[in-house]
C-alpha cells in the first residue's frame, strides 16, 4: 500500500510539474506575439508620423521633382507659346509693311493724279452763263509753258507749227491731260492776237474740257480758264 501511494504522490508531481511547464511556455508564447505586435505597430506608426513631415517640408519649399513627362509637356507648351508669339509678331510686321507700301502707292497714285491735274490748286469760279458749262475753274499754279520761239510773236493756227505744238501743250496742261493721249477736237483764236481757246478730251473718255490760253512774252502759252462740258460741241 506505500509503494502504490507513493508512485502515485510521485505521478502527481510529475504532472503537476509538467502543467507549470506548459502554462510557462504559453505564457511566454502569448508575451512574445504581443511584443512583436506592438513592435510592428510602433513601426507602422513611425512611418505614418514621418510622411506627412515630409510632405509638410516639401510643401514648404523644397524641390519637388516632377514627372519627367510632365516637365517635358511644360517646356513643349511654353515652346509653342514662344513660337506662336513669334509667328503672331512677324505677320503682324508684314501687314503693317504691306500696309504701308500700299499706302504709299495710294499716295504716289493721288499724288501723281494731282500733280496732273492740278486739282489741289484748283478754284472754282463763276461761269460765263453757257448753258454747256458745268462748271468753271482757274489756278494760280498754272505758269507758262516755256517757247522755241524769240523776237515779236505772231500766233499760228497752222497744224504741225512751233506755235500750235506750244498752244497744245498749255491746253493739256490746264485740262489735266497728257498730252500724248489728247484729242484736240477745235483750236480758235480768243478773240485777240495774244489768246487761244482749245476744246479738248482724253482717249475715248467723254468728258471734255474748254481751255483757255494766252500768250506771255518771253515764256510762252499759258492756261487761264477751264470749262467743263456737259458735251462735246466740237465733235
Amino acid at each position: 500500500m506505500g509503494s502504490r501511494f507513493n508512485q502515485r504522490d510521485q505521478k502527481r508531481k510529475v504532472n503537476k510539474i509538467y502543467n507549470i511547464a506548459i502554462t510557462i511556455v504559453s505564457i511566454l508564447i502569448v508575451i512574445v506575439a504581443v511584443s512583436i505586435f506592438l513592435s510592428d505597430d510602433g513601426t507602422e506608426t513611425k512611418k505614418a508620423t514621418t510622411e506627412p513631415k515630409q510632405v509638410a517640408e516639401t510643401e514648404k519649399g523644397k524641390v519637388v521633382d516632377k514627372p519627367a513627362g510632365k516637365e517635358e509637356e511644360t517646356d513643349s507648351v511654353k515652346e509653342d507659346a514662344v513660337g506662336d508669339s513669334e509667328a503672331t509678331e512677324e505677320d503682324a510686321e508684314k501687314e503693317d509693311s504691306k500696309a504701308t507700301e500700299e499706302d504709299a502707292e495710294e499716295k504716289a497714285e493721288d499724288d501723281a493724279d494731282s500733280e496732273k491735274a492740278g486739282d489741289a490748286q484748283l478754284v472754282e469760279v463763276e461761269g460765263s452763263g453757257d448753258g454747256n458749262v458745268a462748271s468753271t475753274y482757274t489756278s494760280e499754279s498754272w505758269k507758262p509753258v516755256g517757247t522755241e520761239q524769240s523776237g515779236e510773236h505772231t500766233t499760228s493756227f497752222e497744224k504741225g507749227s512751233v506755235d500750235w505744238n506750244e498752244m497744245s501743250k498749255a491746253i493739256a496742261s490746264g485740262a489735266g491731260i497728257d498730252e500724248g493721249s489728247m484729242k484736240l477736237w477745235w483750236l480758235q483764236n480768243g478773240g485777240s492776237s495774244t489768246t487761244a481757246i482749245g476744246t479738248v478730251s482724253e482717249g475715248d473718255n467723254p468728258k471734255t474740257f474748254r481751255v483757255y490760253i494766252e500768250w506771255v512774252d518771253g515764256s510762252g502759252w499759258k492756261p487761264v480758264k477751264v470749262e467743263e462740258l456737259k458735251t462735246n460741241d466740237k465733235r
